[in-house]
């Protein structure tokens, strides 16, 4: 063949296999077939890949689309607690915290022989003259709390005075077991108004911890009423409002916790009464 012929045969092979690839490119309706591209060659493994400085970097992702949201700051229960979940056969004994220690300290024990857990509510200058019973309440398994300072009509007080009532208990409950305490209750009130409920929670206490089942203990009526009482309205969940300080309460307390026991009902902390 002469060299020629042969450049001929060459330019015709050419055009041949490019009509190939371009009938192959298409289906038989004479759409386009997508076929996979080659594979890129794989790099060398003893080469690292470098990044182009000339190619700008992608975008990182928002911040808000990807960080965790914040944990909550106070669990899920009303601000102001009356009484625990009504389907768990618990109840929460809770005392505010004044009056002769020996009938404190009476009351803890009773509680104790039990196998009771209850909650304690200190006042600020209670805890001045008889400080050994903060760890007292604590040692035996129980909630310790803040019930103000000096025991005012704090719902009644401007706010200056409302919030020094409730820092200056804290700051003695701090002094002396090195927390505020769980629990702030408000002084000669049931209920917390929404001032105070906010310097409450300003102080760090994220509830204000009411009751279902007022005792009347304060008012002297007799163990047997103070008994009667409670054992009238208290049901699963109930937060129960007692005081040290009056005997009436030292003698109800064995047959409240008696008649708690044959009903099946614990008496717990308010911590575990809500947990």
């Amino acid at each position: 063949m002469t060299t020629t012929d042969r450049r001929t045969a060459l330019r015709a092979g050419t055009g041949l296999l490019a009509g190939s690839a371009l009938t192959a490119g298409c289906s038989t309706t004479g759409g386009a077939v997508a076929h996979p591209a080659p594979a890129a060659p794989t790099p060398h493994p003893s080469r690292t890949a470098e990044p182009d400085p000339s190619r700008p970097a992608e975008p990182g992702p928002h911040p808000s689309r990807t960080a965790a949201p914040a944990p909550r700051r106070f669990p899920a229960h009303p601000t102001q607690v009356t009484h625990g979940p009504r389907t768990h056969p618990r109840v929460a004994l809770t005392f505010h915290g004044q009056g002769d220690p020996a009938i404190a300290r009476a009351l803890l024990g009773e509680a104790e022989r039990h196998g009771a857990r209850v909650t304690v509510l200190a006042v600020g200058t209670w805890l001045d003259e008889h400080p050994d019973l903060a760890r007292r309440v604590l040692d035996g398994g129980h909630d310790l709390g803040n019930h103000t300072l000096r025991h005012l009509d704090i719902n009644a007080k401007p706010e200056t005075e409302a919030e020094a009532e409730i820092t200056g208990c804290a700051d003695r409950l701090r002094r002396l077991t090195g927390s505020i305490g769980t629990w702030f209750r408000p002084s000669r009130a049931a209920r917390a108004s929404p001032l105070v409920e906010r310097l409450a929670q300003r102080a760090g206490y994220p509830h204000v911890l009411s009751y279902d089942v007022d005792s009347l203990d304060f008012t002297s009526p007799g163990a047997a009423a103070v008994t009667r009482k409670v054992l009238g309205e208290i049901r699963n969940g109930s937060v129960v409002s007692l005081h040290f300080g009056y005997p009436d309460t030292v003698a109800a307390l064995p047959a409240v916790l008696e008649e708690l026991d044959r009903r099946g009902l614990s008496a717990v902390t308010t911590t575990e009464l809500l947990s």
